[in-house]
């Protein structure tokens, strides 16, 4: 299974950018699709989680600001962020909790990464 992350880039504070990753390869099921994020000298975390039956998570510090939404007929899961601030600089990381074959547990997988870069 293979995540390809993308849509980052560079944004004035107050601009918007959405994130978007599809998975393929060998996938049955996604049970849950998520955002995590790591800034420079600190630890990963979570920015925005969904599950297959469309409910989810966020970090206090984005909630209102940024909404995750998934189309699962393209095992992709996107994340429009809205109100950017400096602080939401990071390297966004995708995860998928994936499902090989009926039967099997599902697997994490993770996509490489894009840089979101928010200037004041």
């Amino acid at each position: 299974v293979q995540l390809q992350a993308s849509g980052g880039g560079l944004v004035q504070a107050g601009g918007s950018l959405r994130l978007s990753c599809a998975a393929s390869g060998t996938i049955f099921s996604i049970n849950a699709m998520g955002w995590y994020r790591q800034a420079p000298g600190k630890e990963r975390e979570l920015a925005a989680f969904i599950t297959n039956s469309g409910g989810t998570n966020y970090a206090d510090s984005v909630k209102g600001r940024f909404t995750i939404s998934n189309d699962r007929a393209k095992n992709t899961v996107f994340l429009q962020m809205n109100s950017l601030k400096p602080e939401d600089t990071a390297k966004y990381y995708c995860l998928a909790f994936v499902v090989a074959s009926p039967g099997e547990d599902s697997s994490d997988y993770w996509g490489q990464g894009t840089q979101v870069t928010v200037s004041s």
